[in-house]
């Protein structure tokens, strides 16, 4: 998923759906963590379920990122369940598949010194894809509505409140201490001037985020619209998928979308969204594990935006297809390379890090039984 942090990802910023004419148009759509809301977000609403039900028919979400070039795809699949209307929990496992490499192309150690003498090329290909090289992790989350959309008047915004906690990430801070370890080797066995080590195994990680949404569904004249803004104290990067993020800190989302009336009871939602990333991720930047930089500096991670349309029924619908385009991370940096070449050359040249997810498709089906 295109992390950064696929967000990210990644692979799909957020997609905001907007939902026609009554908010419970929103009930059975699944972000890709399972919670209620749009692609990436969640919103300020809960599983669908009829008055005087204690518990409601479960939800199941099914959403693809294709981040195949370096961060590799990704595949959710998730089951949540409403209680008395005003709150739901819920699982989702994350399956990840390797990427295809690094950056996809060859850089040439004479090329980045500015030399013309082919003695001195030497190829310097970093596989920036080993710092996915992870099965997935399993995301738990929960939320409660404090404020329902209408309560208190026509413009009462509905206000929810939950929390995500993603475990088994080993997604990038995981992998960084290896490849760290694996390029001291490299070095050891390069130059004779040090003893290799153990290769440790990938550390997993726990995360987690609490958030606060505040959402409006107005089904009137002139103009019917979602409108989603939240706010959310995390230590992921990416929703994990970037690893873990330096500190526990406070980002925003949110969306607008606009449905329009197809045919035979189905809308189309245009949307546009965006969630604010930590900055950067452990193992990305001037403290890396065991005291190798993967990134020279530090990373610069972008807001994830996001551009979808969400199909769907106008009343009681039970199904959501969205399909989208995410704009995540391109260039987040460089990366120290040794280039094992003689004076007067350079024992090291920096070659960017592109993780080539500044254009991710996404997609995503949820279906309320």
């Amino acid at each position: 998923m295109n992390l950064r942090t696929l967000h990210k990802l990644t692979a799909c910023g957020i997609v905001m759906a907007a939902l026609l004419f009554a908010s419970r148009l929103n009930a059975q759509n699944l972000t890709l963590e399972g919670q209620t809301g749009g692609f990436l977000t969640p919103t300020a609403y809960v599983v669908y379920m009829d008055k005087g039900q204690i518990f409601s028919h479960p939800a199941v979400g099914f959403h693809f990122i294709n981040a195949s070039k370096v961060i590799g795809n990704i595949e959710t699949f998730s089951i949540t369940e409403a209680f008395y209307g005003r709150g739901e929990v819920g699982y989702t496992r994350s399956v990840h598949q390797f990427g295809d490499s690094g950056s996809g192309t060859t850089v040439m150690a004479n090329a980045v010194l500015g030399s013309t003498s082919s003695a001195t090329a030497v190829p310097v290909k970093p596989d920036f894809s080993q710092l996915w090289n992870s099965a997935g992790m399993n995301v738990f989350h929960g939320k409660v509505v404090a404020i329902n959309d209408g309560q208190f008047g026509p413009w009462t915004p509905g206000v929810a409140v939950g929390g995500v906690v993603r475990t088994g990430d080993k997604f990038v801070t995981g992998e960084a201490g290896v490849i760290a370890v694996q390029l001291y080797d490299q070095y050891c066995l390069e130059t004779s001037s040090c003893a290799p080590v153990a290769v440790p195994a990938a550390k997993s990680y726990t995360n987690g985020d609490v958030y606060v949404a505040v959402t409006k569904t107005w089904a009137k004249k002139p103009v019917p619209f979602l409108a989603n803004l939240g706010w959310k104290a995390t230590n992921a990067t990416i929703f994990g998928i970037g690893g873990q993020s330096t500190r526990f800190g406070g980002r925003f989302f949110g969306g607008l979308g606009i449905p329009l009336p197809i045919t035979h009871g189905i809308v189309a939602v245009p949307s546009v969204g965006f969630t604010q990333e930590p900055r950067t991720s452990k193992g990305l930047g001037p403290n890396p594990p065991n005291g190798i930089p993967l990134v020279a500096g530090k990373a610069d991670l972008p807001t994830t935006l996001d551009y979808a349309v969400r199909f769907t029924q106008r009343e009681h619908p039970h199904f959501a297809f969205d399909i989208g385009i995410g704009q995540v991370a391109g260039n987040i940096g460089s990366i120290p390379q040794l280039t094992y070449l003689p004076a007067p050359y350079p024992a090291v040249v920096y070659v960017p890090v592109n993780l080539q997810a500044r254009h991710v498709l996404g997609v995503g089906l949820s279906y309320r039984y």
